[in-house]
């Protein structure tokens, strides 16, 4: 098993296919449904002090699951009850089994209890929750005791993060194998508190028949470029930023300095001469080279250059947008940022096809919300499919921002982001993303990897800061910490 595998994100219909492949290979669901059990009692009994338990229980597998705990927890000296939504003889199979060896339940009483376990839904919601069920959540969510929910907080679509209509708010989440993609998406990860992906016997050799193809983000997925001990700045990644105007210099000047940071061997601003000789006093470490035509921008960008990052406050003109297909023509890898993709607002498959015209050459898109939106409109389906949608489209790989970035690779790879802190929500701090994955680029990662491990660290370096009062000037120097972390 690859440490990536320990890292994919099941859905609820993959995660329904492992457990079946476990069955298929001798473990009976019964013993599934125990094991689940026994993972969320040991947790609970890890945590917590003895205290009046009442389990909630739903008429699914989700309430099997609950059924177990509420025994388990009895066994083990613990005062528990449980309360059943639903007729008794609507339940089914292990969940059937499992509530005839706990024997009779009761009503859903929350003023005596010290904890609630959530066995009320799984992950795999068709429907939103209302009725009883919903002021039930509500009740329990008001109840001012400690929420233990077990697989998914109830409510939540393991799916996608949405919240059908009410939800849960768990102070600890007990899922089983692996994770599921609404673990880690917003507003599903605001809700699951401390998540502990517990083993309950299914094998990771069900992970190649299922072909899951997403991941929570981190260092299993790529790895940083190490320079040899002959290495040059020139062998070490070249990397371009293209300038705005001199009153907009900030956010290119952030996205060079951070691909240095990063680790490229040069980096140089190209732009205007009014708009170089605002940042000659600003930087050092970073070359500057002018063009006043797009004859000379082209040379500059068909060189030698590894890599090339355009769009941060680079206008929306009909300037940047020919800069932009000249780099897409000429330069063998591209980061488009911001203005680089609002301005193909009205001709997005102009934009596209100049990137699937050169297939082999690693094309990163970096927009927030309303510049996917701008880009690739109204797109249905979760931040996950959404991604992956505009990646197919596009033939880029492109990171939609957020405080649960997601990465999409064209060929259907996908990684979900969760050490950002809420402090890389400031100005400038996309551009700083922007020159990290350029950075990256330049040093030969390819886009997939490149983009992910940017997300990634551009993360962990705000999260090195460590305290209040972030701003985007600070991210490139935290880089270096960020990068020996690893």
């Amino acid at each position: 098993m690859t440490a990536a595998d320990r890292h994919v994100l099941l859905t609820p219909a993959e995660m329904a296919q492992a457990d079946q492949l476990t069955e298929r290979s001798g473990t009976p669901s019964l013993t599934l449904m125990e094991a689940a059990g026994r993972a969320a009692t040991a947790q609970i009994l890890r945590r917590f002090g003895k205290r009046e338990v009442l389990v909630l229980c739903g008429p699914g597998n989700n309430g099997g699951d609950g059924f177990v705990v509420a025994r388990q927890l009895r066994e083990a000296g613990w005062p528990v009850r449980v309360a059943l939504v639903g007729a008794r003889d609507r339940l089914k199979g292990d969940a059937a089994v499992n509530a005839g060896r706990w024997g009779e339940t009761g009503p859903a009483e929350l003023r005596t209890t010290g904890l609630i376990v959530d066995a009320l839904l799984g992950a795999g919601l068709d429907r939103d929750v209302t009725g009883d069920m919903a002021k039930l959540i509500d009740a329990a969510n008001g109840a001012g005791v400690p929420i233990v929910a077990i697989d998914v907080p109830s409510g939540v679509d393991g799916a996608s993060g949405a919240i059908r209509g009410m939800a849960i708010k768990a102070d600890l989440t007990v899922p089983f194998f692996r994770k599921k993609p609404g673990h880690v998406l917003m507003p599903g990860r605001d809700l699951c508190g401390e998540l502990v992906v517990a083993d309950i016997g299914i094998p990771a050799s069900v992970l190649p028949p299922i072909g899951a193809r997403v991941w929570e983000n981190g260092p299993h997925l790529w790895s940083i470029p190490v320079p040899g001990a002959a290495a040059h700045k020139y062998s070490r990644g070249y990397c371009v930023v293209v300038s705005g105007a001199a009153l907009q210099t900030g956010a290119a000047r952030l996205t060079a300095t951070s691909a240095l940071r990063a680790g490229a061997g040069a980096v140089t601003l190209i732009g205007a001469e009014e708009a170089l000789l605002v940042h000659a006093a600003h930087v050092t470490a970073v070359m500057l080279k002018p063009f006043a035509t797009l004859a000379e921008f082209r040379d500059l960008v068909g060189g030698k250059v590894n890599a090339v990052v355009i769009g941060p406050a680079a206008g929306v003109s009909d300037a940047t947008r020919d800069h932009v297909l000249a780099v897409l023509e000429l330069a063998p890898a591209a980061v488009l940022d911001a203005d680089a993709l609002s301005v193909f607002k009205d001709m997005p498959e102009v934009l596209f096809g100049a990137i699937k015209a050169r297939p082999d050459r690693p094309v990163v898109m970096t927009p927030h919300e309303g510049e996917f939106e701008r880009l690739f409109g109204t797109v249905d389906g979760s931040k996950l499919e959404r991604t992956r949608s505009a990646a197919a489209r596009s033939g880029a790989t492109v990171i939609l921002k957020g405080s649960d970035t997601v990465i999409a690779a064209a060929d259907g790879r996908a990684a979900i982001n969760t050490n950002a802190p809420a402090s890389l929500g400031t100005a400038g701090s996309g551009d700083v993303l922007a020159g990290i994955a350029g950075g990256f680029l330049a040093q030969g990662t390819a886009g997939f990897e490149a983009a992910c491990a940017a997300v990634w660290i551009h993360a962990e370096a705000a999260n090195q800061f460590g305290r209040p009062g972030l701003i985007s000037e600070d991210l490139p120097d935290l880089i270096p910490a960020a990068l020996a972390g690893l």
